[in-house]
């Protein structure tokens, strides 16, 4: 993936960029205060300085507002993680934007699969990703899912996207169009039944 990319909203530019080390505090920040809402898990704040270079975050000006990890699950399977918008930031499809450039630096890394877990999958499903059985990421239940206190009755969906070369995101930019309706015909045709003799 290139290491800067432009996006331009309607209000600011964002800007698309590899994480460093030096965003690891406003990283952590976005992901702490969002863990209220139940749809992330906790990260110390080591964890996401060691990792800062997995992260694309998007920034406005000087302030990082959104941030989502790939990390690698094997040589095959990747993960979306701690995929996040400031809230003051949203309705500018930046959450698009970001795992669109993460699924573009999967592709270019030789991921075969790009998968996420998420209670919200109609914001991956918009984007091509299929709802799967969590048993099909066993990369993910042996790498996270069986140390968390969540296993046995994880809320999340599992999402998977396979990765193919030359293939992008389903991007839905506008509503898709109504379904034209045909009107009604002028005469409608009656059957008639015929009584068959015995």
């Amino acid at each position: 993936m290139n290491n800067v990319m432009n996006h331009v909203t309607t209000s600011t530019p964002i800007q698309l960029r590899t994480g460093i080390a030096a965003d690891a505090a406003a990283i952590h920040a976005l992901i702490t205060a969002n863990l209220s809402a139940g749809h992330l898990l906790p990260r110390s704040f080591e964890d996401v300085e060691e990792h800062a270079h997995r992260f694309v975050v998007a920034v406005s000006g000087d302030a990082v507002i959104g941030c989502g990890e790939l990390a690698p699950l094997s040589p095959e399977v990747a993960e979306v993680r701690s995929l996040v918008v400031d809230e003051a930031c949203r309705g500018q499809r930046t959450g698009v934007t970001l795992v669109t450039a993460l699924a573009d630096r999967a592709r270019e890394l030789g991921y075969v699969t790009l998968c996420a877990f998420t209670h919200q999958p109609s914001h991956f499903v918009r984007l091509g990703f299929s709802i799967v059985p969590h048993q099909w990421v066993p990369e993910k239940i042996a790498h996270d899912c069986v140390g968390c206190s969540q296993f046995r009755h994880c809320g999340q969906y599992a999402v998977s996207l396979a990765l193919r070369a030359g293939a992008g995101l389903r991007l839905e930019v506008t509503a898709p169009p109504a379904r034209s309706v045909a009107p009604p015909r002028a005469s409608v045709e009656r059957l008639r039944l015929v009584p068959i003799p015995a």
